[in-house]
């Protein structure tokens, strides 16, 4: 069926050697790769999503949360270096699916992705103005409400009004990042790696100084007691189930090492530098994930921690240290910018990806022969996000993102799952230990994680997919190359 021909690995492999002005440009090493990871993951989660999940869902328990997310990420990221090491093309995902699972999934796991990426900058660009409007109270120059907060948000099931215009400060830099990316992939590794080497040394900071300010009493009780759903909070909070809730939301925040798979067409050495930068950058997080949640729930109660800057709030809450919180927030609301590169970067290569295939209009493909980067999809990506962060508030963005990121990686554990069976003699530059075992428990643990997630985030996502569906049968499906045109000059595999 056409709806499920899969694009063969052989059109994969010499699209990546392809040279050009319409094609990208192969100058990426494992440090700047890392640091593409490194800058997606340490963002929106670690500043903003620990505190608020904390407060919201798991109380102090928090940190078992990001051992759950992080347990099941471990088994999403070895599939996903396994896949990138032998198919080094830009598309992550989408590609992945392509050459596995069909179009038609391919089409669904993209268009997933597109909600992923765009929701994701998003999420971290609501919290960078969160941050960025607690440095300028503390220079006594705060933003009106008006024009610093979304002005919608969601009062159980229904959109209600906040009194707010736009959040501009979230719009703005969304518009920035998407101008830096612009200028090339090379001028964009260099603001990338100085911008995370400055956030990683701040979460290192307020790691080490609250490490020694710690008060137990705030970790006590543990797991708070369960609180059941009500009519204003559908999903109830707190227990073991309110756990597994967070685990879901924050699930968001590895999306980072994901970021790295789309940079597979730009990586040098691919086969070996992809899995190198994709595990690292997981490794690495993960521990300042957990260090982080341990210390702000331990310098400050965790109820205290509902706020767009939990970790302002938190050094706030420790005498004599008013000096650091503005230096935190002078260096986080520098530092999350990094992440919204990253992840409008993810972007635009998933649309020069499927407009290559032909399942979005050409535009999308086409390269700036100078700078070598896909411009309209930059752009599109860019506006996207910025209106939506403008719009509406992190919690509900946060949900959002995480399903989409969950789906998509239960599908590529079930990817590597295919082609070990069907093409078991491809070259793999890396393989997943124990993949009988490890790749089932990746799938396994997403549909965990998602059975966690508040029930009106799958209307959303039904909506969503809905419209893709729209999308695809209206246009891709009649535009794509792989089908009756191609099936001649192309061998099925």
């Amino acid at each position: 069926m056409k709806l499920f021909y899969k694009k063969p690995i052989s059109v994969l492999m010499a699209q990546a050697h392809e040279e050009g002005a319409q094609t990208l440009s192969r100058k990426l090493g494992w440090p700047s790769l890392t640091m593409l990871g490194i800058g997606g993951i340490i963002g929106g989660g670690i500043f903003v999503l620990t505190g608020q999940q904390a407060a919201i869902n798991a109380g102090p328990a928090i940190f078992l949360s990001f051992v759950l997310a992080g347990v099941v990420c471990v088994f999403a990221a070895m599939c996903y270096a396994e896949l990138s090491s032998m198919i080094p093309v830009c598309g992550s995902a989408y590609t992945y699916t392509y050459a596995t699972l069909g179009e038609f999934v391919a089409w669904l796991i993209a268009w997933d992705l597109i909600l992923e990426y765009g929701l994701a900058a998003s999420t971290v660009s609501a919290g960078w103005a969160g941050h960025f409007n607690d440095m300028l109270q503390g220079f006594g120059m705060a933003l009106p409400h008006v024009w610093s907060a979304a002005p919608y948000d969601f009062d159980g099931d229904h959109l209600v009004r906040t009194g707010a215009y736009f959040n501009m400060p979230a719009m703005a830099i969304v518009a920035i990042m998407g101008a830096v990316l612009i200028s090339g992939i090379t001028q964009s590794a260099i603001v990338n790696n100085l911008i995370v080497a400055l956030k990683v040394t701040v979460v290192l900071i307020v790691i080490a100084v609250g490490l020694g300010h710690i008060h137990p009493d705030y970790w006590s009780p543990l797991i708070p007691a369960r609180i059941e759903p009500t009519a204003a909070d559908p999903n109830g909070h707190f227990g073991y189930k309110g756990i597994l809730t967070a685990a879901g939301v924050i699930f968001f925040a590895y999306i980072g090492f994901e970021a790295v798979s789309t940079a597979a067409q730009e990586a040098k050495n691919p086969q070996k530098n992809m899995p190198i930068a994709i595990l690292l950058a997981l490794g690495a997080c993960t521990v300042l994930y957990l260090l982080m949640s341990l210390v702000i729930t331990g310098v400050a109660h965790y109820q205290t921690l509902n706020s767009p800057a939990p970790v302002a709030v938190a050094l706030g809450a420790i005498p004599g240290l008013g000096w650091l919180r503005q230096a935190v927030n002078i260096a986080v609301t520098i530092g999350l910018g990094s992440t919204i590169l990253s992840l409008i970067y993810g972007q635009s290569r998933i649309f020069y990806a499927m407009a290559r295939d032909g399942l979005l209009p050409p535009v999308f493909a086409k390269v700036n022969p100078t700078t070598r980067t896909p411009i309209w999809g930059t752009v599109v990506t860019t506006t996207f996000a910025a209106l939506v962060g403008g719009l509406f508030p992190i919690s509900v963005l946060g949900e959002l993102v995480s399903m989409g990121t969950l789906l998509a990686f239960a599908l590529i554990c079930g990817g590597v799952i295919y082609l070990r069976i069907k093409e078991p003699g491809l070259p793999r530059g890396f393989k997943v230990p124990l993949v009988w075992v490890s790749a089932p428990l990746g799938i396994a643990g997403c549909i965990f994680l998602i059975s966690g997630l508040p029930a009106p985030t799958w209307l959303r996502l039904f909506i969503w997919m809905g419209i893709g569906l729209v999308v695809y049968f209206g246009y891709a499906y009649w535009h794509s190359r792989y089908h009756e045109k191609m099936l001649a000059a192309v061998p099925a595999e």
